[in-house]
């Protein structure tokens, strides 16, 4: 029977979320601080998962009307004409205009969705004590961190558009209030990847392995 592996809170160690560096609190202390960038440690996060399924479903809620009202406003001599998110897509395509559609539907539709999608999984597997592809949903958690920065693309997309595009009397563009509820499921779902704790994923494994040892 091989030997279970010991982990890093079994041996009273705690990682900087900052700097990575691995150190001891003071005997008798549940926390302390990095000594390197003086970070507050914890062994785990308190209340992770809650605050992760928070601003989950909060972005959840937001997402629906940053998808469905217009995130646009073009007044012309001829009257206003407002776009959605996916009717911007539209009309972007073109043979010139193409990447710029590409961009913004993966950025404003695909992404956030991926996320949201990516998150539950995460939080449904933890709450359930799975022990199965750790590596892969580490992996996954580490993937929806890094892509997350850039779901703010259609927001710089749509803003600089607002800014560049004013010929006023004839014509200017105006940010619509899809606009707001996109750029809050954007914070709230960076804020939901911040809160949760990848560390909990590991969790059920090593007890498993010390209550089989």
């Amino acid at each position: 029977m091989s030997t279970p592996a010991v982990t890093a809170m079994q041996l009273g160690l705690q990682s900087c979320g900052s700097c990575s560096l691995l150190s001891r609190p003071a005997p008798g202390e549940d926390e302390g601080r990095c000594p390197r960038c003086d970070r507050l440690l914890s062994f785990r996060e308190s209340g992770s998962v809650e605050r992760t399924w928070a601003f989950l479903i909060a972005a959840a809620i937001c997402y629906v009307p940053a998808n469905l009202l217009p995130v646009l406003t073009t007044v012309t001599a001829s009257g206003r004409d407002s776009d959605t998110i996916l009717q911007g897509v539209v009309l972007l395509w073109s043979p010139t205009g193409w990447p710029l559609s590409l961009i913004v539907l993966v950025a404003s539709i695909m992404i956030p969705s991926a996320k949201i999608v990516a998150l539950i999984y995460l939080l449904v597997s933890v709450q359930r004590g799975s022990v199965e592809n750790n590596e892969q949903r580490i992996r996954l958690y580490r993937i929806v961190e890094l892509v997350g920065r850039w779901s703010m693309v259609d927001v710089f997309v749509d803003t600089f558009t607002a800014a560049l595009v004013q010929l006023q009397p004839l014509m200017s563009v105006e940010p619509a209030l899809g606009l707001v509820f996109f750029a809050a499921v954007v914070v709230l779902t960076m804020l939901a990847v911040e809160s949760f704790d990848p560390r909990l994923i590991w969790d059920p494994l090593s007890a498993r392995e010390v209550r089989y040892a």
